[in-house]
């Protein structure tokens, strides 16, 4: 088995290609040690010590380093550790844990209902079009909510804490919606 790696736009974030899926559907982030207690991969890799977050994409695994961390004395580790889950064909959550039921971006948003239709627009275009990309770079974004003109988004993956994200926030996804939905005037960070 050959596990493929991908530098992302956040220098703490390696992406991790294992050659198979890793998530049926779906996403899932964790951002603390005691969040990857439901995931036996994910609690390996925290383990390390050096590793400060974890993201299982459609995919691929990206994994966060603490600042000042080498990649090149880590990555041998989390390439170990993901080969023998990977080869041994080991479960991506421990079973009968509620700890791995994640509650889906459409669910988590708030929004006012009298503002359905917008919210529609927004969830769509960042499904077929920012998701995507951003999912390219090792990351996802999730919608988490809408009021007055205003869209939170979540960065979630490589993208959360890279330096860039914030540009992408603001020069990408913001003229993106402004420009199909123009009920948005800002895209904030959740």
């Amino acid at each position: 088995m050959l596990i493929e790696t991908e530098n992302t736009p956040n220098p703490a974030t390696v992406k991790f290609l294992p050659g198979r899926p890793v998530m049926s559907s779906g996403t899932r982030d964790f951002a603390t040690a005691e969040e990857a207690e439901a995931s036996p991969l994910a609690e390996a890799l925290f383990t390390l010590g050096d590793v400060t977050g974890v993201f299982f994409g459609r995919d691929f695994v990206s994994v966060t380093v603490a600042p000042g961390v080498n990649w090149s004395d880590v990555k041998p580790d989390v390439i170990g550790i993901l080969l023998d889950h990977f080869a041994g064909d080991m479960p991506l959550f421990k079973p009968a844990s509620a700890a791995s039921i994640a509650v889906p971006s459409e669910e988590a948003g708030g929004y006012d209902p009298a503002d359905e239709d917008i919210v529609v627009q927004i969830k769509e275009l960042i499904e077929t079009r920012v998701r995507p990309a951003v999912a390219n770079d090792g990351g996802d974004i999730v919608f988490s909510g809408y009021a007055q003109g205003k869209v939170w988004l979540k960065m979630q993956g490589a993208c959360s804490g890279c330096p860039s994200s914030t540009a992408t926030l603001k020069n990408g996804i913001e003229q993106l919606l402004k420009h199909y939905v123009p009920e948005v005037t800002e895209v904030l960070a959740a």
